[in-house]
């Protein structure tokens, strides 16, 4: 990889700490959530999880036993502002701890201040579909800032804001749980005013700060390109998955064709005067995640034709899933697009039945640097990829997870492809540092390099992070077994 290139990996807040009514910490929208009757698979709940909030110094020593040059976890709004009210000390205090502990170790901090877990209370006066949490949002980022801004450069605002807009208000698969077109689409413009006013506010205290925000994104392409039904499902996935977050930031604007989709549902109704120049208040980083793309038609596909239909509901509730999804009713998390068909393409597919597809992170690179962050001089760096598989445990207690192994070494290379393309690309990170509560799939899914056992809280690094530790150091992909010419870049 190029020097001086960032090597990492990433967590999110409640799906690692536990610690749920510690220290002053109250429900977030996804404590309550998991409450809710068939929600989330088995039951599972974040009140534990991890135990990260009391174990963080053996987790910040095994990221340096894996030679990590930076850290990406996220701050949980509940615990450092209860309720969305007052500062919590108790709760700063850890955040402040954890940093320490980081820079003692020589890792860098990449902050995320918005992971999904928006405080219970904001929620119940309206949450993202009220205009006032983007406000509460950037007094949030403040507090962050006055705590941490002394040591923390690099400040991420949201994380994939598709997932809170779109799996939580429209799908109702994600907290809060809600199914409404018109909620979605008012969550969604909301949350990137929050990130424009949380931008201005941290630009105003610290010019010389690394601001971005991080979008997930897929790779949507028509099953037949010479069918126009195919290519306007395509085109509908692309609007309502990356474009909708993309005009705005980059370009100032929504995409017109967008707006038109989704007209009957009112997103404009929520867009009031200077709106989008403050959404498109300039960053200096965008963070990627992607896991896979999509083939999509405009029709489903006939009784008894052969094929598979692959659904288009992400998040563990397409068809199919062994079982494994959750029984609350769910919809579809696109507001416009009901004529838009996932196709399986008879790819390999991870545990959560994703198709596994690393030349789209290589066309997805080079796309934005082209389109968006390119002309806007943004940096970009890869801020999730990984796979889960059933992991087996040997008598040794190890785990030989090849097929995660795999699917790192593919999109690793992918990276590289589009770098060598012309992407500035600046880093990656792994998701996840370590197993950990996989939001409505509860415990039944495991991302990491590193194994928790969830009744001891014991940790034991797999062959993909024994593996990822080796490229760290060698800042470099090794050639595969057997490929003699396939040498490391």
């Amino acid at each position: 990889m190029p020097r001086d290139f960032l090597w990492g990996a990433a967590t999110a807040a409640f799906q690692i700490e536990g610690a749920g009514h510690t220290d002053g910490r109250t429900d977030s929208i996804w404590d309550t959530f998991c409450r809710v009757p068939g929600a989330v698979v088995n039951g599972d709940d974040g009140m534990v999880a991890c135990d990260h909030y009391h174990r963080y110094r053996e987790d910040v020593a095994l990221m340096r036993e894996l030679g990590l040059g930076a850290y990406r976890f996220s701050t949980s709004w509940a615990r450092v502002r209860p309720d969305g009210g007052a500062v919590n000390a108790a709760g700063v205090a850890f955040y402040d701890r954890l940093v320490d502990e980081l820079l003692e170790a020589q890792i860098l901090p990449w902050l995320t201040l918005y992971h999904w877990d928006l405080p219970q209370a904001i929620e119940e006066r309206g949450g993202w579909t009220d205009r006032d949490t983007a406000y509460r949002f950037a007094e949030y980022a403040v507090t962050m800032h006055e705590a941490l801004g002394d040591r923390v450069g690099v400040w991420t605002t949201l994380n994939e804001p598709w997932c809170s807009a779109f799996l939580g208000y429209t799908a109702g698969v994600h907290a809060p749980g809600r199914q409404s077109r018109e909620d979605g689409l008012a969550a969604a413009h909301h949350l990137l005013l929050g990130h424009g006013l949380a931008v201005q506010a941290l630009r105003e205290r610290a010019p010389e700060a690394n601001l971005g925000i991080t979008l997930n994104f897929t790779v949507s392409d028509p099953v037949d390109p010479a069918d126009p039904a195919d290519v306007d499902a395509a085109r509908r996935i692309d609007g309502q998955f990356n474009r909708i977050f993309l005009g705005p930031l980059f370009h100032g604007a929504y995409p017109q064709d967008v707006l038109e989709d989704v007209a009957p549902y009112g997103l404009l109704d929520h867009v009031r005067d200077g709106d989008l120049e403050i959404v498109s208040t300039p960053i200096d980083t965008l963070g990627v995640n992607y896991y896979n793309g999509g083939a999509v038609a405009g029709r489903p596909l006939e009784p008894g034709a052969e094929g598979t239909d692959g659904g288009t509901r992400p998040e563990g509730v397409r068809d199919g899933d062994g079982g494994q999804a959750p029984v609350r009713a769910t919809s579809s998390p696109y507001p416009a697009a009901d004529d838009a068909h996932g196709r399986s393409r008879g790819l390999p597919t991870t545990d959560m039945g994703w198709e596994v597809q690393p030349e789209g992170l290589t066309r997805l690179l080079t796309r934005l640097q082209e389109e968006y962050t390119g002309p806007r001089g943004v940096a970009m760096y890869v801020t999730e990829n990984g796979a889960a598989y059933p992991d087996e445990v040997s008598a040794d207690g190890s785990v030989d997870d090849q097929d995660r192994l795999a699917f790192l070494d593919a999109h690793l290379r992918a990276t590289r492809d589009a770098i060598d393309a012309g992407a500035d690309v600046r880093g990656y990170f792994a998701w996840s540092l370590m197993d950990n509560f996989e939001w409505a799939l509860g415990y039944t899914k495991r991302f990491g390099l590193v194994r928790v056992d969830y009744a001891t809280q014991e940790r034991t690094v797999k062959s993909s992070g024994r593996w990822y530790a080796q490229v760290v150091r060698d800042n470099a992909v090794p050639a595969r077994d057997g490929a003699a010419d396939d040498t490391a870049r």
